[in-house]
């Protein structure tokens, strides 16, 4: 949601209660893609990816991209998540009223989940016994599979996919050497233009789909090449292109690594705190519930600093907290009990 921008997050508040069919559909911000198809998961892979499908049939889109579906949060088995993917794939392709999509594409982030595709698909394809059955779906749609960034067990280098428009001089001359002159002369005004930048950082290796996503459109946008070299130590990011655009992307790098590096200084300090401090909710069983530790730290670093309020986030609802009487309230007046717990006096 970050690579895509607020216009999407907005556009996502503001449709979030007029779903239909499991999903609901934005611009695509700041993500080279026309729209943006947000899933409300409900663990029904196969049904989910027939109704992106059939939408975009209906809508008239030639390409979709999906991730992996469940395999994040929902910790669906990404072996079972290949199978019912391909399965709404395979049976959508058959139909012969598919006119306009085109190309489906999975995005799978790590190398044991591209295995588990892999092997869906070659599955499929072995026990097809008929080669033009088989060839009226895979030839049909041009189902890709590509993987982003590869597991931390096998680092390996890797340069995002880039297209490239070749420009031809055709050099014409009174004689052999001023050709050559003048080829020599072309070289060095594009040499003069051409420019590398290498980054260096630890934070590299923790760069997940978001930053390769952010990393991606930066690549399409700009007039530059980005190759991620994790072999070496520590990782880096090596940018090459036109000058200017060379020291804007590199300028944007190094943001996304600080954020990083930041988020990880965070967390640290969040943890450190929990061992000292725990705040708590009454849940709705009458026991109490411990925060998140970046709430949890919030929480303590308002108390310290005397803030009578706070806003904090329960059950993905914003709750404004009261900091002397120790309670919730959230948009509909309806409030929950606080408690704030010294590790060293039990739980």
């Amino acid at each position: 949601m970050d690579a895509a921008g607020s216009q999407v997050a907005n556009e996502c508040a503001q449709y979030a209660g007029q779903r239909q069919n499991g999903f609901i559909t934005t611009q695509g911000g700041n993500l080279l893609c026309s729209k943006i198809i947000h899933l409300i998961t409900d663990n029904q892979v196969k049904s989910q990816v027939s109704k992106v499908l059939h939408e975009c049939e209906q809508r008239r889109y030639k390409s979709v991209a999906f991730p992996a579906i469940g395999t994040g949060q929902a910790g669906l088995s990404s072996a079972n998540v290949a199978d019912e993917m391909l399965d709404a794939i395979v049976e959508f392709a058959r139909q012969k009223s598919v006119q306009h999509l085109q190309t489906i594409k999975i995005v799978i982030f790590q190398t044991n989940m591209l295995r588990d595709f892999y092997e869906s698909m070659k599955k499929r394809e072995d026990s097809d016994s008929s080669p033009t059955e088989s060839e009226s779906w895979l030839s049909v749609f041009k189902c890709k599979l590509f993987s982003v960034k590869q597991s931390s067990e096998k680092k390996k280098s890797m340069i995002l996919e880039k297209k490239v428009n070749l420009v031809t001089f055709q050099i014409c001359g009174e004689s052999q050497e001023k050709v050559d002159a003048t080829e020599s002369w072309i070289k060095d005004l594009i040499l003069k233009e051409q420019f590398e930048n290498t980054i260096s950082d630890e934070a590299i290796e923790n760069f997940d789909e978001m930053q390769f996503a952010i990393l991606e459109a930066l690549q399409r946008r700009k007039q530059v090449t980005i190759e991620i070299l994790n072999k070496v130590t520590p990782p880096q990011i090596k940018i090459s292109g036109i000058s200017r655009d060379v020291c804007s992307v590199s300028r944007k790098v190094q943001e996304m690594v600080q954020k990083i590096k930041s988020t990880e200084e965070e967390q640290s300090k969040a943890e450190l705190l929990y061992n000292l401090v725990e705040w708590r909710y009454l849940g709705s069983n009458d026991s109490f519930v411990a925060f998140d530790k970046l709430t949890n730290m919030q929480l303590e670093h308002a108390r310290m600093a005397k803030k009578p309020y706070l806003n904090v986030r329960i059950k993905n609802k914003n709750y404004n907290v009261d900091l002397n009487t120790l309670r919730a309230t959230d948009d509909r007046g309806k409030t929950k009990i606080l408690q704030r717990v010294k590790k060293d006096e039990g739980k």
